[in-house]
């Protein structure tokens, strides 16, 4: 079992639920209330932008930008982001084409990505989940070879590094070898110093080697050229939350083109596991008003887990929301198109297409279930986070029953589990 849970505030528990999926028309899983004046005003402002009575919609926008803050309780903060984004929205569509509401800055981005690591679960539950099955898999073996995509900071592997060094000998600790990839190589480079210190510390033989992905919406085929595994080594592949991020529109010829490239080198490269991290949500929509729905959705129940876990004058939080999760509903609602690079697809489209393309999922630990509970009950202060288990092979983090990420493990299919 992984060791490292340390964070803060805690509680959980297992459910078993219905997987339901919102509908554009309406928000059955939303934990926003419909007869909120503010949200009835954002709702109908998105179904004028849909019928493209921009005028109407502007002055929609400027009631809400006096009424909303991002700094009142979960409703006020849901809706001064979304009236952003929608701002955006109807500027790029009548071309003024103004700029990201966002700072593009390196550190502030960095800043706001720790936070959410620290006061949310989100992150964490992925990387524990995630490390298990890699763990599991890697297990006795003396060569690792990790292959990290969208490594950022590093933070999901002290504690797999620690896991490993405890459960090998003193004296024939196996050797780690890190291949994390990314778009920033200063991150990179500061990232592999810290891990080798820390790997240092445990008695680890350990390598990392960055790998540059030259823009946010990257083709990792040109990547994968640079990419030399050694012979012995046992391969895992990671992709938290980077897997959408290879999409296309859903209305382009071939939106998958890029990802369908990725798993074939993927597959080729035979690694013993692949984990997979992705938000549970549907923003791949090429239709406005449904993607924006169901980012309504999901991200209402994402900032009233906020609000349950975190004081009100949370500086974490505010900067959790205003950085990092209002750049994702701006990138989802503000924009169309090309431009768009969060575009999250649920569990069931994630299965089918692993299997699609060779790829058979793993029976999911009772480590990992037990783990997950444990981080939530020990970090979490809100019995509102709970886990749901609807197959062997997949685990949900939802906030009150609605599911908001899944984890799955996969393995090259054998040919005798190959369907007729």
């Amino acid at each position: 079992m992984l060791t490292s849970l340390n964070s803060h505030g805690g509680g959980g528990g297992a459910q078993h639920h219905d997987h339901r999926h919102p509908s554009h028309q309406s928000l059955p899983h939303g934990h926003i209330a419909p007869s909120t004046r503010s949200c009835q005003l954002l709702i109908g402002c998105a179904e004028l932008i849909h019928r493209a009575d921009y005028s109407a919609a502007r002055r929609i926008i400027s009631l809400l930008s006096t009424i909303s803050s991002p700094h009142g309780d979960s409703t006020d903060r849901l809706v001064h982001q979304f009236t952003r984004a929608l701002s955006l929205h109807i500027d790029s569509l009548t071309h003024l084409l103004p700029p990201s509401f966002f700072s593009s800055n390196g550190d502030t981005l960095q800043s706001s990505y720790l936070s959410l690591n620290k006061v949310t679960p989100f992150l964490r539950f992925a990387h524990l989940t995630a490390n298990q099955a890699i763990l599991e898999a890697v297990d006795g073996r003396q060569s690792i070879h990790i292959l990290d995509f969208d490594t950022s900071h590093g933070v999901q592997w002290p504690p797999l590094l620690q896991a490993i060094a405890e459960r090998s000998e003193p004296s024939n600790r196996p050797s780690v070898r890190i291949t994390g990839t990314g778009t920033d190589l200063d991150v990179l480079h500061r990232t592999g110093d810290r891990l080798k210190a820390f790997a240092s510390s445990l008695g680890l033989r350990f390598q990392f080697h960055p790998l540059h992905l030259p823009t946010t919406n990257p083709d990792t085929s040109a990547s994968f050229s640079s990419f030399q595994p050694h012979p012995g080594e046992t391969l895992a592949v990671n992709c938290t939350l980077f897997l959408h991020k290879l999409l296309r529109d859903r209305g382009s010829d071939d939106p998958a083109c890029k990802l369908m490239g990725f798993l074939r080198a993927v597959k080729e490269m035979n690694p013993a596991v692949v984990t997979v991290a992705e938000r549970e949500a549907n923003h791949n929509s090429p239709v406005f008003l449904q993607r924006f729905m169901e980012a309504l959705d999901h991200y209402a129940a994402v900032f009233e887990s906020l609000e349950a876990t975190l004081p009100p004058k949370s500086r974490e939080r505010q900067e959790v929301e205003e950085m990092w999760l209002g750049r994702e509903i701006e990138d989802i609602v503000g924009k169309e198109g090309e431009e768009r690079r969060e575009r999250h697809e649920r569990f069931e489209w994630w299965e089918a297409l692993m299997r699609g393309r060779g790829f058979s999922s793993l029976q999911l630990s009772p480590f990992a279930l037990t783990q997950a509970k444990l981080l939530l009950r020990l970090h979490y202060p809100s019995e509102g986070y709970q886990l749901i288990q609807m197959s062997k092979n997949c685990l949900f983090l939802a906030w009150q029953h609605k599911p908001l990420f899944s984890v799955s493990s996969w393995h090259i299919m054998q040919q005798s589990q190959k369907e007729p």
